[in-house]
């Protein structure tokens, strides 16, 4: 099943409007142990991958956006345990994983981290199924083929890797290599994307519209690296987040508007909020360092300290500039616990 669609549709608002143009991806470079060249490798993907129901608690902030009900894929990587993208499982109440052959086994949130976006199901009972090892998606470049699948497909489909720039979400979010594919595939929530060696390399997050190197409009996904995951996993199956401080969140989505950071949307009781930061501010600097995009304005932000850092943003409100004291939070304690976690 696809995701829901308003997800898909705050996943695209959240990107920006920008044109879907025909743009010339890269030529495929399919180098030694292709991912397309091996049925084993194809056959062994397919089995691992599963679908992950999961509902929201009640009154859950985020089902307004996310929606009470959520569907997606998830990747077996360990006898018991299910590797996902984070979304599905933020503030849920229960989670049920279905396997290719229709087996329907109950679970708990193992983990969640929004920094990285990844989240960790698991389930009541053995798997019985195929685990894919973690790849090094460090090696993942432009042109190479790499498979994706998703839940419910009989067979892996061929991408080609066609960037691998930043991207800067207006909800705080911020991944420094993802893995940008091409061409766009429906059923990317949770998907795995597995290199030629046979082994996990991303977790699918999103459907974008820019997906090039050059920003000229070809669409695509974007996968979460799975080198993100490691020096973390530990942490997320010992206490269900990663052990490090967390990074300073204000609860602000930014878009970038002719060359200014502005402020879309403050969530309701968020540090920004009591802040007196509105809809429509232009984000000048933070703790005294201009930005100069939005990509800038996270790494500025989180290189002031950790969460319960007072930060300074100077804004443009109307005519005036202001500077506002904030006083950053983490974000999980924001948030109703999922279940297990």
């Amino acid at each position: 099943m696809r995701a829901p669609v308003r997800l898909i549709c705050l996943c695209i608002s959240l990107l920006g409007s920008a044109a879907l143009h025909a743009q010339t991806p890269p030529a495929p470079n399919p180098g030694p142990g292709a991912a397309a060249s091996d049925p084993v490798r194809r056959a062994t993907a397919v089995a691992a991958v599963v679908r992950v129901d999961a509902t929201a608690i009640a009154d859950a902030p985020s089902a307004a956006s996310l929606g009470p009900r959520r569907s997606g894929s998830g990747v077996v990587i360990g006898e018991r345990l299910v590797l996902t993208i984070g979304y599905l499982l933020l503030e849920t109440e229960t989670v049920e994983v279905t396997t290719g052959d229709g087996r329907r086994l109950p679970a708990t949130v193992a983990g969640y981290d929004h920094a990285s976006g990844f989240g960790l199901v698991r389930t009541a009972l053995p798997l019985g199924l195929p685990a894919l090892e973690l790849g090094d998606s460090d090696r993942v470049a432009e042109r190479d083929t790499v498979l994706t699948v998703g839940q419910g497909e009989r067979e892996a489909t061929e991408l080609v890797v066609v960037s691998r720039k930043p991207f800067a979400g207006s909800w705080e979010y911020l991944l420094e290599r993802p893995i940008f594919t091409f061409p766009p595939v429906n059923n990317w929530s949770g998907a795995a994307l597995i290199a030629g060696d046979g082994r996990l390399v991303g977790i699918g997050s999103l459907v974008v519209n820019d997906a090039g190197e050059d920003r000229r409009g070809l669409p695509g996904n974007l996968f979460v690296p799975v080198n993100l995951l490691k020096p973390i996993l530990a942490d997320l199956l010992a206490q269900g987040r990663r052990a490090a401080p967390a990074q300073p969140w204000l609860g602000m989505s930014t878009e970038f508007v002719r060359g200014n950071l502005m402020v879309v949307r403050v969530s309701r009781g968020s540090p920004a909020e009591r802040a007196g930061v509105d809809p429509g501010d232009i984000v000048l600097s933070v703790g005294g360092q201009r930005v100069a995009s939005q990509a800038d304005f996270y790494r500025r932000l989180w290189g002031l300290g950790p969460a319960g850092t007072e930060v300074t943003l100077r804004l443009l409100k109307g005519g005036e500039v202001r500077d506002l004291p904030v006083r950053s939070v983490d974000r999980a304690e924001t948030l109703a616990r999922p279940t297990g976690v």
